[in-house]
């Protein structure tokens, strides 16, 4: 059967205090309602609408998708108000699936649960077992363990209240009866609203089975209402992401002080330590190990390689056995050949530094190529940018770049060349030569130094 996902992504989040709407605000550097949009696709459904309101073009602006069909929630009267938005979308030969926009860690494994479960009905809840089940709606079965309704901790009555399976909300509907049980929700209530959880009741009535499943874990199904909640959501994310690691073979030396905020795969006998943040999608090698205080970023990282402390890495790719840092920079379109090695406070762009070559002190390499086993000075840059355009810097291989060294592009350094300290280089340097470009000494005897002002 076809399946449709309702989102649901209309609240404001008044506790939130913040003029962006709820789900719009981040679990691992993303959207809440982007999880579970990325969470609902990897569902292959045939259709996924978004409802919204309070803050809509900012959603829009946010999150794009030919896919997401948006379907706006003027006022704001409750769950099933919300769901009655789609009646004119929903088909009879449909599963519906209600998600909600600010419940960011549901997985996909739970959700097919679910899917599966009420696979032969026409109704099926997602569950969850509490040990304080305060404040949740109360899941109400017959002498058969049949599912009958839901009331909420207010009503409860006190052998109600000592049930532990409580309603995550999460539901899966076929579209022929959900389509009429939309229509008969009453807001016959002190608020007013439309409460979804109205259409199990319903369901129970006309003798339909209602089936259940229960998430992987209860993290799955909290939501953020404000900051505290969100903060504890990115702490349960954090700690799921670092189990994976874990156990893919990596060594967390603080798996608390751990970030993951994208896709990270690792070989055996990683280390990371502590405040590595890793974003985008970021490959290590088998035996990598990563200093405190990293960020890396779209970057993949060979077997055997080193990353010191304070060490950003964005967009580069970095061979087997390197040295990385500490304090080192590489910005997109960095590369490193096995062996290669970048030290204090280097910063390489659009650049790649051959197999075994070495740049540690200082050293800015921009728009460069260097061959194997050169060895940059401490303080050389290459001046690669004339204010319009950007220019190509040629190092060949065991070419040694004195310090203090300015290789002003486009310029060639040939193979085993020698570059005296000190020297701006503006032409070529052929095999095997020295260029010494520097202005000469001069020793000036009883120089005076200049006296400070009014002394």
């Amino acid at each position: 059967m076809k399946l449709r996902v309702v989102i649901l992504a209309a609240g404001k989040g008044t506790r939130m205090r913040s003029n962006l709407p709820k789900v719009l605000h981040k679990v691992a550097n993303k959207a809440m309602v982007q999880h579970v949009i990325d969470c609902a696709r990897s569902l292959r459904p045939n259709a996924i609408d978004l409802i919204y309101g309070h803050g809509g073009d900012a959603l829009k602006a946010a999150i794009s998708g030919d896919d997401l069909n948006w379907v706006e929630q003027a006022q704001q009267l409750g769950t099933g108000h919300a769901v009655q938005q789609v009646l004119p979308h929903l088909q009879d030969d449909e599963n519906v699936l209600i998600l909600y926009g600010d419940v960011p860690l549901l997985t996909q494994s739970t959700v097919q649960r679910l899917l599966d479960a009420s696979a032969e009905s026409e109704l099926g809840l997602l569950t969850m077992y509490l040990n304080n089940p305060m404040g949740y709606g109360r899941i109400i079965r017959d002498d058969d363990e049949k599912i009958q309704g839901i009331v909420e901790q207010k009503d409860a009555t006190l052998d109600q209240l000592r049930i532990n399976e409580v309603n995550t909300g999460i539901m899966v509907a076929s579209g022929a009866h959900l389509k009429q049980w939309l229509k008969d929700l009453s807001n016959d209530n002190a608020q007013q609203e439309y409460y979804l959880t109205d259409v199990v009741a319903m369901a129970a009535e006309q003798g339909i089975t209602i089936a259940s499943a229960q998430p992987d874990d209860t993290t799955e199904v909290e939501g953020a209402n404000n900051r505290q909640q969100l903060a504890a959501l990115e702490r349960a994310f954090q700690w799921r992401m670092a189990e994976q690691v874990m156990t893919a073979g990596a060594t967390l030396i603080d798996p608390a002080r751990f970030d993951c905020r994208g896709e990270l795969s690792v070989g055996s006998d990683v280390v990371i330590d502590v405040n590595a943040v890793f974003e985008g999608t970021v490959k290590l090698g088998n035996g990598v190990i990563i200093e405190p205080n990293c960020v890396i970023k779209d970057a993949e990282i060979g077997d055997g390689t080193l990353i010191r402390a304070n060490s950003h890495i964005e967009g580069a790719r970095v061979a087997s056995n390197c040295k990385v840092g500490p304090f080192a920079r590489l910005r997109p379109g960095a590369e490193l050949a096995d062996e290669a090695q970048v030290g204090n406070f280097v910063e390489m762009k659009k650049s790649r530094l051959g197999k075994g070559s070495k740049a540690s002190h200082l050293t800015y390499l921009g728009d460069t190529q260097v061959g194997e086993f050169a060895n940059i000075g401490a303080g050389t840059i290459t001046c690669n940018y004339d204010g319009v355009n950007k220019s190509l810097t040629e190092i060949g291989d065991g070419a040694f770049i004195g310090s203090n060294s300015s290789l002003v592009a486009p310029v060639k350094i040939g193979d085993n060349a020698t570059v005296g300290a000190g020297s701006v280089i503006t032409r070529e340097v052929g095999a095997d030569e020295l260029a010494v470009a520097r202005g000469k000494q001069r020793n000036i005897s009883g120089w005076q130094r200049p006296q400070k002002k009014g002394s």
